[in-house]
Order: C-alpha cells, then structure tokens, then sequence
C-alpha cells in the first residue's frame, strides 16, 4: 500500500496532479522551477536525454502499474507525462533557461497537448496502458517544438 503512494506521488509529479482544476497545466507549470534547477547545472545534451528517456520508461511502467491496480485509465492525475512533454519540448527546443522561453514552451505546449494531434490523439485513446498515457505528450511535444521554431523565426522569444 506504501508503495502505490510513493508511485502515486512520482505520477501526479509530487501532489500537483491532485489539484481540482487543470492539474495537467499546474503540472506543466509546476515544471518551471525544475526547468531553471536543471538549468543551473551543465549537464551534457546527451545525459539529459538518456535522464529523459529513463524518465519516460520508468513512467510508462509506473502508469501502468497503477491504472491496472486501481481498474482506471490516464486519470487526470497523473502529470508526469506533462512533465516529460515540458522537458522534451525545452531541451530540443532551447535548453537555456530564462522566463520567455519557459512560458513560450508552456503556452505552446499546453496548446498541442489539449488538441492532441493524430499521432497523440491515437495513443490518447486508442493505447490504453501506460505507455500510451505517458507517450501522447511526448508526441505533443514534437508538434511544439516545431511551432517554436516557426515563431522564433519571426518573432524573439529567446
């Protein structure tokens, strides 16, 4: 029982995802303060995608773990797949920290992940394990990360 709290706690990205209303955007936003700590630090590219790619699989297995435990499928709870998008979204489009980017990838982040664009939309719907809770936004991500690039052409957001 102490254990799915622990998992439970990891999935709703330390109690955000409890909040009543939009835990998916206070999750997202939730991400900001780790978005500037991670900053802080030189990690090389590399390690903070292998972190990221350790970090989806191990939420994948978790969400699953859970969503078959508790008979439930991608409750709104679970915000660490916002978590992952905001991350994936930052690093492969401009992993220096300051405020415009952070709420430029929010924005445009939130925006692709409540549309939800085929192939997410598929995972969304159609994967109902952990892997297709967590893996739409990562997809949603991709779709951000080229929005951004676009605006950044023709406006400075960096």
């Amino acid at each position: 029982m102490k254990s799915q709290k622990i998992i439970k706690f990891f999935l709703s990205f330390f109690g955000v995802g409890f909040i009543k209303y939009a835990p998916g955007t206070f999750g997202s936003i939730a991400t900001i303060p780790f978005m500037y700590l991670i900053s802080l630090k030189e990690i090389p590219f590399l390690y903070f995608v292998l972190f990221l790619v350790a970090l989806t699989a191990l939420s994948c297995v978790l969400a699953e773990y859970i969503q078959k435990k508790e008979h439930i499928h991608d409750p709104g709870w679970i915000v660490i797949d916002e978590v992952i998008g905001m991350l994936v979204t930052w690093l492969l489009f401009y992993p220096t920290f300051n405020f415009q980017i952070a709420l430029s990838v929010l924005i445009v982040f939130r925006f692709f992940d409540i549309i939800k664009f085929w192939p997410a939309s598929y995972f969304d719907k159609q994967v109902t394990n952990g892997f297709g809770t967590i893996i739409d936004d990562v997809l949603s991500a991709f779709y951000a990360i080229a929005v951004l690039y676009i605006l950044q052409k023709f406006i400075t957001i960096s």
